[in-house]
């Protein structure tokens, strides 16, 4: 079967950053575009529309952070950092945090999950995680290549994948650079609005 996905232009710079509350029109409507089985493989099973809206309302106000993958003002991926049990004191997220991704069809194959991936693993890092784990299925092979690709240990458990990545300790140089990505995103998303 030939593949039917486009290939965004070398010239195209999609812009990933972390999302504010006033994201939220714009993560409401990227869950309600998802088609089933890209829903269906982030939620790990079929959500219906009210359901995924009822999601992306909840999700902007839970704990965690969440980040998005702009493409010419539109978001096509998201990915959001969870807390993967009740963090210790002095800790943001805890030693332990769960990473979720999703990607449009269309818009596969371009980075923009590794890029997705690659801002969460900093943020996890710079408040103090120090294994990130994502869960998918197990023939959710995108999510498995990704994991693989930035080097999370993949064991496969019946229908489901668990992959786990090891972060090193923040650094103040990580600490910084991710102060100043924050104050820009924080920028963009105002400008957004």
């Amino acid at each position: 079967m030939p593949d039917t996905h486009p290939t965004l232009p070398p010239t195209l710079h999609p812009i990933v950053r972390r999302l504010w509350p006033n994201d939220g029109p714009a993560v409401e409507t990227y869950f309600l575009r998802l088609d089933p089985e890209t829903r269906a493989n982030r939620f790990m099973g079929a959500l219906s529309d009210a359901a995924a809206l009822t999601y992306a309302r909840g999700a902007m106000d839970a704990e965690g952070l969440m980040f998005g993958c702009f493409v010419d003002g539109t978001l096509r991926g998201l990915g959001e950092l969870r807390p993967a049990s009740a963090p210790m004191p002095g800790r943001a997220l805890g030693i332990e945090a769960e990473a979720a991704f999703a990607v449009e069809k269309a818009y596969r194959r371009n980075g923009l999950g590794q890029a997705l991936f690659r801002r969460i693993a900093a943020a996890a890092r710079n408040r103090g995680v120090r294994d990130l784990h994502v869960r998918c299925l197990a023939w959710n092979r995108p999510m498995r290549g990704l994991a693989t690709k930035v080097g999370a240990d993949l064991r496969i458990t019946g229908g489901e994948a668990d992959g786990a990545l090891h972060l090193a300790r923040p650094t103040p140089v990580s600490l910084w650079q991710e102060g100043v990505t924050e104050a820009v995103d924080f920028t963009l998303a105002l400008t957004a609005a």
